[in-house]
């Protein structure tokens, strides 16, 4: 089998450190968005496991249909903003709008719109964006000096040897190192970890017009503008042209299949998309793909063992996450800047779209690469007006 042969340790690595990643970046703003809405524990358990299998699924199909790196999430804004506008709503009356937003992302993508509008961006706004989205994690590896010097030296310096010897197992040996490192030094913490699988709890929706407007509505535009454009520019900056609408289109549907039993939002990935689809996960572009099986692979045993999981992630220091995170997406950064910054005349607007996005601006609820994008696109418009149009043909 084509998989068979594909399959390398550096993918699997870059599928482990996604989900590691993804998940201890965001969980606990999942578990917060349950709590808001009235969940109880086993329905909050649900929510992890929806999610995960939703995650798991997407990504393993839809990586083994298209042969490219497709690696989805669960909405981290759409999340943050349930944990207001969702704070009172009934459970039943949040699952309904959880289901009117899946409809509208299946709506958007299978009817071809989204990526209609996609297309119509230069691929110089797009680097921009995605180098800005990147950078604070680049920025976190050497953050992480300041209060863990010898843990985050030794890993950077051991990084830079292993890329000089052996490219391709530079991030695993790094995380191994790692990992020596926190047991050595006492930062894991294990006895926190729980066994238990999780179950999937039905909620019955419930459709009322104040959800639908209040909650359904900005979690569908902060989902395809704070995530899924994003994540179709970390496919399109690594070289990868899949069907965009027929992506989008597979993920609604997952979402609205799952949503009764707590998956709230799902989307393309973007910042974690991106350590699968960087030459860490492969020197071969072609056989990135296999990271994001990975990736998948492991959400569906998040899904399966949510508590379990959840324990065992918490049990790493934030410290390793970062320095690994960083350390994984150095080379998609440096890609994206040097797209961003290589023709002059779309220079200036593409630095506009980097330093917007990277300052992490958030309005309405949307978040920055949205705000980033707009910033950029508007640059172009005023500074090559009566110019020709700036058209992306795929």
């Amino acid at each position: 089998m084509n998989f068979i042969r594909d399959l390398s340790v550096s993918a699997i690595v870059a599928g482990f450190v996604t989900v590691l990643v993804g998940f201890t970046s965001s969980a606990v703003i999942v578990f917060q968005a349950a709590q808001a809405v009235g969940a109880d524990a086993a329905q909050t358990a649900s929510w992890m496991w929806a999610l995960g299998i939703g995650m798991g699924l997407t990504c393993i199909g839809l990586s083994l249909r298209y042969r490219v790196p497709v690696v989805t999430a669960w909405s981290t804004p759409g999340a943050a903003m349930l944990i207001t506008s969702g704070a009172g709503v009934p459970i039943e009356a949040a699952t309904g709008a959880f289901v009117v937003s899946a409809l509208l992302i299946l709506v958007a993508g299978g009817s071809g719109l989204f990526a209609r509008v996609l297309h119509r961006i230069p691929p110089a706004i797009g680097a921009g964006m995605l180098a800005g989205v990147l950078l604070r994690f680049g920025l976190d590896l050497f953050v992480t000096m300041k209060s863990q010097f010898a843990l985050a030296a030794a890993m950077f310096v051991a990084y830079l040897l292993m890329r000089r010897l052996q490219p391709r197992y530079a991030v695993f040996a790094t995380l191994v190192l790692g990992l020596l490192l926190c047991a050595a030094f006492g930062m894991l913490a294990f006895e926190r970890l729980q066994l238990g699988l999780a179950a999937p709890v039905w909620v019955q929706p419930e459709f009322t017009w104040s959800a639908i407007v209040g909650i359904a509505v900005p979690l569908f535009v902060v989902t395809m503008a704070s995530q899924n454009v994003p994540g179709v520019t970390v496919l399109h900056a690594s070289g990868y042209r899949a069907p965009i609408s027929a992506i989008i289109g597979w993920t609604g549907l997952a979402n609205l299949l799952l949503a009764p039993f707590g998956a709230f939002a799902l989307n393309l990935a973007a910042i974690t998309a991106a350590i699968c689809t960087g030459r860490e996960a492969h020197e071969d572009p072609d056989r990135r793909y296999v990271a994001a099986v990975a990736a998948g692979s492991f959400y569906l045993i998040v899904g399966l063992f949510g508590a379990t999981v959840a324990s065992l992630f918490a049990a790493f220091p934030k410290e390793l996450i970062s320095v690994i995170a960083g350390l994984a997406l150095l080379g998609t950064i440096a890609n994206g800047l040097v797209t961003a910054l290589a023709h002059e005349r779309e220079r200036e607007p593409a630095l506009i779209t980097f330093l917007v996005t990277a300052s992490g601006v958030a309005i309405s609820g949307i978040g920055s690469a949205f705000w980033g994008l707009v910033a950029g696109v508007f640059a172009l418009l005023v500074l090559r007006w009566r110019e020709p149009a700036v058209v992306v043909k795929t």
